[in-house]
């Protein structure tokens, strides 16, 4: 079959002559799924968006051409360029809030470029935007027309995105990372609402991922990319079972793989921390237009025991209640009942002593590190800043044990640099060594690694896992990725809908789930099916 689009030789180049993409090659049959992966640096976004000539500024095409037919893309005048946008070549983006204008309505949006390059008139136009939501499993498509993007959620949002592109039924579909946001479920639900709408249409797809398990699932062929550089290509299931480059086999090897099975606890031994019957409302309150925003009870009774040393991974989709337990756990939203209890007292949360003695002891470790450092700040004041909490210690003690706490997370002299400076998997360590630099009994880990690369996620959760036997504390690990959960947890805690469906050894959950929403989160959750056991 011959190929749809051919990429050949693409060079891209920064000011100075650095090239981020170096004579990348590949090509794509109609119909047929392509996955370009690699880290974060690979080069491999900055590809795709050279097909499409939309590269940032200070960047652009040094060598090479991007065959789409007969026209190289490379070569074409603006204006010819705009008319193959949309209608030959689509693009889903990784965040569709950023993608999406926020000030205009849906419809409006959906049907702009049916009207621009099909000619259709405005009732056409929103016909056709109407089938094709119910295409994509938007219940009510008259609602999402007159509605805006802020009122959907990540996975609707993607849905909507998904639904504009493929209106316009283009030959090609390029993906940039369209699920890393999303929880297992609806990452499942929008990548085969995606493939599926693509098969109907014979849409080739050209995918960018760091995920593997994405592209076991879903891709025909697959380039991996390191450095600007194509590094391995070939039939997706072929590299991923026997890949020939080193590169290759190390982000295979960084997939997740289970840990050992934690040694039998005594039954007698107290828990850190304890949740019993615990509940969380959120009131209503006048919405927008005046519209009567209703009372969400955001977690309804649930009871979970963490014991020194053990992880409990609480997991679930996006809504489940799992952030605002771990948070309830400590103290940071109101309990509208239950209680927590710390070494087996109850905390009063209204006596400001022992609110004080329960935080001294715990820590939390936020999803994003970059929104959670201080730009400001260097390294080594932001782990210090929990130290001065501390009277006992010094300036010089407190530097010493920053110093100690960085050497121990692999940043020893990194202290002077500002977060900017550092990549992901740095500055998430950076938020671990904070977290741990006072020695706490109890931390929540707020998926901790969502945001990261197979491979800095494995580094990320090995290092945790380290430090957690040697200093010995109790952890409840909320995430939504099971892959994460299968490396580092001692229990499972199923959360949905606000309560515990299902709780468990970590093996026992994993190979043999009770509840229908378990099967259904490791039903989604993408693995290496292809690879030998």
């Amino acid at each position: 079959m011959s190929a749809l689009l051919s990429v050949e030789g693409l060079s891209v180049e920064v000011q100075g002559g650095r090239r981020v993409v170096d004579e990348v090659s590949f090509a794509i049959a109609p119909g047929r799924f392509r996955a370009l992966v690699g880290e974060s640096g690979s080069g491999k976004t900055m590809a795709a968006r050279a097909v499409l000539r939309l590269l940032p500024p200070g960047l652009r095409i040094a060598a090479g051409a991007v065959r789409l037919g007969g026209d190289d893309l490379t070569a074409l005048p603006d204006p010819a360029l705009r008319q193959l946008r949309g209608p030959s070549i689509g693009m889903v983006f990784q965040e569709p809030m950023v993608s999406l204008n926020p000030a205009i309505r849906i419809g409006a949006q959906m049907q702009e470029a049916l009207i621009l390059h099909r000619r259709l008139s405005r009732a056409e136009a929103e016909a056709a935007a109407r089938a094709m939501l119910a295409r994509v499993q938007i219940g009510d498509p008259d609602r999402c027309l007159a509605a805006f993007p802020h009122e959907f959620s990540g996975g609707m949002r993607q849905r909507i995105m998904i639904a504009s592109v493929m209106l316009l039924r283009p030959a090609l579909l390029i993906a940039d990372e369209p699920t890393t946001a999303l929880d297992t479920l609806t990452q499942r639900e929008v990548l085969d609402l995606m493939t599926g709408l693509a098969r109907e249409q014979g849409t080739a797809v050209l995918l960018i991922t760091h995920n593997l398990g994405l592209v076991a699932r879903y891709a025909d062929s697959v380039s991996v990319m390191r450095d600007g550089r194509v590094v391995e290509d070939g039939d997706a299931r072929a590299v991923l079972a026997a890949p020939k480059h080193g590169y290759t086999a190390a982000l295979v090897d960084a997939l997740p793989r289970r840990g050992a099975a934690a040694p039998p606890r005594r039954e007698d031994e107290a828990p850190v921390i304890e949740a019993r019957d615990v509940v969380v409302r959120f009131p209503g309150r006048g919405g927008l237009f005046r519209r009567a925003v209703p009372e969400v009870q955001a977690v309804r009774g649930v009871s979970l025991a963490v014991k020194p040393g053990e992880t409990v991974a609480v997991v679930g989709g996006s809504g489940s209640g799992k952030t605002t337990f771990g948070r309830a756990l400590l103290g940071l939203v109101k309990l509208a009942g239950g209680e927590v209890r710390f070494r087996g007292a109850p905390i009063d949360w209204s006596d400001r002593a022992s609110r004080l003695r329960f935080r001294m002891a715990c820590q939390l470790v936020f999803q994003d590190p970059y929104s959670s450092l201080d730009p400001r700040m260097r390294v080594d004041a932001i782990v210090e800043e929990p130290l001065k909490l501390l009277p006992e210690l010094d300036r010089d003690a407190r530097m010493r044990r920053v110093g100690a706490m960085l050497e121990e997370v692999g940043l020893a002299g990194y202290g002077a640099r500002f977060p900017h400076a550092l990549s992901g998997g740095q500055r998430q360590r950076v938020a671990i060594a904070r977290a741990l630099v006072r020695d706490p009994a109890f931390v929540v880990a707020d998926e901790p690694v969502s945001a990261l690369d197979m491979t800095i996620q494995k580094q990320v959760l090995d290092l945790f896992a380290r430090l957690q036997r040697e200093r010995g504390f109790a952890c409840v690990f909320v995430s939504h990725d099971l892959g994460a959960v299968e490396r580092i947890a001692d229990r499972i805690a199923v959360m949905q809908d606000g309560r515990i469906v299902e709780e468990g050894p970590r093996d026992a959950v994993l190979d043999a789930p009770r509840h229908p929403y378990t099967r259904a989160l490791l039903s989604a959750s993408p693995r290496l099916e292809v690879l030998p056991a």
